[in-house]
């Protein structure tokens, strides 16, 4: 049986950090995430999903992240109950958090009404490293997908029956 769960959105507010009696760390947010198609009236819907975090990627989430941020999360669902206040039973739904990703350089999201940059305009604000950020990408020996593999031979190409995968 599979139970995983991959999700991209933006934090409704900022993660509640929380501590277990044994000092175990843990996080709780909620994750808006756009629907892929629009309404009737054009307009695009979300799902605001519950999640929660444990240890030290609960600590990170709620040192880096805040209302606004961009984040991706792989986890997965689960599901529980408790007897509410009223007596009746109140059933939950949670992503469990294996693995959140910080998608945007900190300072980016929750800035923009403050004279923040947006992600991918202006200065870059002191965030994540950049690994070979201005190196041309034939420096690094990949081969653009847009370009010719063959471009710069000049005769036949010679391929043996051991080099096909039939």
């Amino acid at each position: 049986m599979i139970n995983r769960v991959v999700l991209v959105g933006r934090l409704t507010k900022d993660p509640e950090l929380r501590y277990t009696p044994s000092g175990v760390a843990m996080a709780r947010f909620t994750l808006a995430v756009n629907r892929t198609f629009s309404n009737q009236q054009g307009e695009r819907e979300a799902d605001f999903i519950n999640c929660v975090v444990w240890r030290k990627q609960a600590e990170n989430t709620a040192n880096f992240l805040k209302k606004g941020s961009l984040a991706g999360v792989e986890g997965r669902i689960q599901t529980g109950s408790y007897e509410g206040q009223d007596g009746k039973r109140v059933y939950t739904t949670d992503v469990v958090a294996d693995s959140v990703q910080f998608l945007e350089p900190r300072g980016s999201s929750g800035d923009r009404g403050q004279g923040g940059q947006s992600y991918g305009g202006g200065q870059q604000q002191n965030s994540y490293p950049t690994y070979q950020q201005n190196q041309p990408m034939n420096q690094q020996n990949y081969t653009r997908v847009d370009e010719d593999p063959f471009g710069n031979s000049s005769g036949p190409i010679e391929v043996s029956d051991d080099d096909l995968p039939f």
